[in-house]
This record gives structure tokens, sequence and C-alpha cells, in this order.
């Protein structure tokens, strides 16, 4: 394939001077002269502008399950371009891919998760989740049930629905967010809020924390729990053994609706097709994106029990709700044999039986360093744990969020992508890494932590001099 001669200088200019990139400092944007620029890709590794190349830690942003430069995804885009761009599904119309696509999903899911509705992200994913399941209490004849329960921490999306069925206070503090009508229980980070705690205990107060947040809002009021298999952008949050069939078997006692957002567990990522298959529960709804495609084209879909079509279909009214491109043809002609590649080439199978066990003894290697105070991984995604002293989750400078991102620069400057979520280390690689990149980001991390090990010191200091033996 012929690249193109990027004039990277130029390009760094017209970042600064007309791109508004996401979730960024614009002031650090333009302090530093514009964004790192990435040209191409290859497998695990990416190659930015000023001819560094990088194994990408983090499947771009959790997404690139099969890997960079699969060429048969361009050609299947390019045919279906070719054949038609382009058309909607309002008024009664169609396309023929969106439906093989939501038959295929239907499959994957099994069960009574039967119908698909198609969005461009996952952020729009959980977006239709809001709107649809007021819809269905209101006509279920209970439109008091409006309120929706998530975790402390959780990422639903960046919409203001999906920011406020998020537990980011950093994003709540912008627009004046969560909107009424949704509440946050504790997350069940162990490391982070059961550390020394019995797992089981820990597991059970979690559990409680939703079941007590229902009766006092009122049981009849809500609608739905909506969560992550494992919590990914709040730090690859793995919960305790049982947490889900006890999340599950309260939401049943009440009647509320269970949502497994799987955005980012779907597609294999925990070794299954979808997370929620992992811990062996059954959601109502399912809200999916990012390896629906691999990335390659915006497409996510949220995936709805025949139970609440039926009650939709009990009525005349339209569900008023809907995308421009919702079911666009050409990304879910590419969904579809994205999905056809994870299923010939078996990366499920990969994960669970290969590289997710191998990733996992890679990584525990780094349970030692003395600035690790827990390595974690589940299928193929893991977080290593930054702590000031070893044998506590006491953080460098007395706070959260200090550490992180100096060690994840360092990692960078190595040639590993990885992203720092406050003190945790976060890693969730594409299924094609080989265990010698594997064994690579693994030192590369090792190194990093060395390096910046002084550095990090001497933050602490201040907070080491008056600490007492038991922080």
């Amino acid at each position: 394939m012929t690249r193109r001669n990027h004039d990277i200088a130029e390009l760094k200019r017209l970042d600064v001077a007309h791109h508004l990139p996401a979730q960024s400092s614009y002031k650090l944007q333009r302090d530093i002269g514009g964004s790192r620029i990435i040209v191409h890709a290859e497998g695990s590794t990416i190659f930015d502008g000023d001819g560094n190349a990088i194994l990408d830690g983090m499947a771009g942003l959790w997404c690139v399950d099969v890997g960079y430069g699969r060429a048969e995804l361009a050609e299947v885009a390019r045919e279906q371009m070719l054949e038609l761009p382009f058309y909607n599904t309002f008024f009664r119309t169609a396309t023929p891919p969106p439906i093989e696509l939501a038959a295929k999903l239907a499959g994957l899911l099994g069960g009574d998760l039967q119908h698909i509705f198609f969005n461009s992200s996952g952020s729009e994913s959980n977006d239709t989740v809001f709107r649809l399941v007021r819809t269905y209490w209101g006509i279920k004849g209970e439109p008091e049930r409006k309120v929706f329960i998530s975790r402390r921490n959780a990422y639903h999306g960046s919409t203001v629905a999906g920011a406020s069925l998020g537990g980011m206070s950093y994003m709540h503090v912008q627009g004046d967010l969560p909107i009424p009508g949704v509440e946050h229980v504790m997350q069940p980070y162990v490391f982070g809020d059961g550390f020394d705690e019995d797992p089981a205990d820990f597991c059970a107060r979690a559990v409680q924390d939703i079941e007590d947040r229902i009766l006092a809002v009122g049981p009849e009021k809500v609608a739905a729990f909506i969560g992550e298999p494992v919590q990914g952008a709040g730090g690859v949050i793995i919960p305790p053994d049982g947490y889900w069939k006890g999340v599950e078997a309260v939401c049943r006692k009440y009647g509320i609706l269970l949502v497994s957002d799987e955005v980012i567990c779907g597609f294999g990522r925990l070794g299954e097709w979808f997370g929620f298959q992992h811990f062996g529960i059954t959601p109502d709804i399912v809200s999916m994106a990012k390896g629906l495609s691999s990335g390659y084209m915006p497409i996510s879909a949220t995936a709805v029990s025949s139970d609440i079509v039926e009650t939709l279909r009990s009525v005349d009214d339209d569900f008023v709700h809907g995308y421009t491109y919702s079911g666009h043809p050409v990304a879910a002609a590419v969904a579809l044999r994205n999905i056809e590649i994870i299923e010939r080439e078996k990366l499920v199978d990969r994960v669970r039986d290969d590289i997710g066990p191998y990733f996992a003894k890679a990584l525990a290697k780094l349970s030692d360093h003395p600035l690790v105070g827990e390595a974690r991984s589940l299928g193929f995604i893991g977080a290593i744990e930054i702590v000031a002293r070893k044998g506590t989750n006491r953080r460098f400078g007395g706070k959260e969020g200090l550490a992180g991102p100096i060690v994840r620069d360092a990692c960078i400057g190595r040639g590993l992508m990885v992203r720092a979520v406050r003190d945790s280390l976060v890693m969730c690689p594409p299924y094609v890494m080989t265990h010698e990149e594997i064994d690579r980001m693994v030192s590369i991390i090792a190194a990093a932590l060395d390096e910046t090990s002084e550095t990090l010191r001497a933050l602490d200091m201040p907070v080491l001099e008056g600490a007492g033996e038991g922080l």
C-alpha cells in the first residue's frame, strides 16, 4: 500500500489552529504544539509522524480487536459503498447489511436478546437504553419508574444521558450533571474500596449498597440498573466472585431491568462473546460498540429482550427515536466481516485459552515490583496499581492520580501506548498480539516503573515525613 507523505509540522500547526480533539485540555494542546500524529498502523503497532513505532497496548481506544491493517475490511467497505453507500432506516425502510447483522448478533447473544437497534457510538447506544427503558415503563403503565442506578467511576458515554449514567465526577462538574433520575452506588473496586476486607464480605456490601439505594429511592420508581461487566475506563475494575449473580438477584427481586454495557467487554474481551456470558447472568438489554467493527467503522448496537419489544409492539405509537446513521449499510457490512474474522480465526477462543492466560502470567511478574500494589487481569484486559508503599494501597503524594500519568508517559516514551486511570495503568491490547509482544509490553512497563521511581519518591517525600506506619 502506498502511504502518503504527510507534512507533520504543518499538521501539528493546523491541529492547534483548527482541531479540537476529544476529552483534551485545549491549553495543553496549544502549549505542546499540537497532538501526536498517528499516520499508519499494522497488527499491534502504531506509527507516528515522527517515525516512532509504538506497541498499542490499548487497541486504539479499547476497540481494534482484530488488529490494524485488515485489507478485507477496507474491501468490504468499498464494495458496499459502490453498491449502496447510504440509506436510512426511517419510514419503514431498511438495507440488507443491518438486517443481516441484527440476525448475526441475535445468534451470538442467544436467549431472548433477539432484537437490535443500531447507533453510531457507545454513547448513543446508552442514550437509546435511556429512552427505551423509560418508554417501556410508560407503556407498561408504570411511568413513575424513571430512575437508573449506576456505579461510581462507571463510564457509559459522553452525551448528556451517557455522562449522567456514568459515575465520573470530573465529567459531572461540566454541564451540571447528572440529570435528574440517575443514582450512583459504590463500585466493586476491591483494591481501592475493599482493601484488606474479606472478598465475600466486600461483595455482599457492594450488592447490598444497590439494594439499599433501591429501597431509599422506592422500588416502584427504579427503572433499571446499568453496569459494565468489567469497568474499563474506571480502571479495569474486576468485580469479586458472586457480584454479578448478586446484582441480578436484586434486580429480579424488585422487577428492575438489568442492562449490561458491553461497549468494552463485548466481542471476546473476557474470553466469551459477551461479558455477561462470562459472569453467567441474563440481562434484559445489552449495549455494544467498539469491538463490533474493531473500530474500523463507527457503529454501535442496543440489544433488547423479546419481552420489552413485545411491550413496544402492544401500542400503535412510534418509538420516536433514531439517528441518521442508525443501521448505516457500510458500517454494518464492515461489522459483519469483522465478526467473520473473529470467528474464522477463533479469536474469542484465543483470548480464553491462549493470550488471556499468557497475559495474566506475564502481568503477574510485575507484582513483585516495589511500586506495584496489584496486577490484575481478566481475559485480555488488565491493570496494575501504582502505590507509594508496598503492601498498602496508599498513593504517591497522598492523593490519587499523581503517579499514573508519570508512568504512562514513560511507557509511551519507551514505545508502549497504555492509559493511566488515576494510579492504575490499564491495558486492553488487540487479540492478535503475540506472546513476544506481550513480553515486550510488560518489560517496558517494568522499565518505566524503574525510570520514574526516583521522581515518584521525591513527589512523596512531604507525605512520608509525617506519615504513620499504619497508612
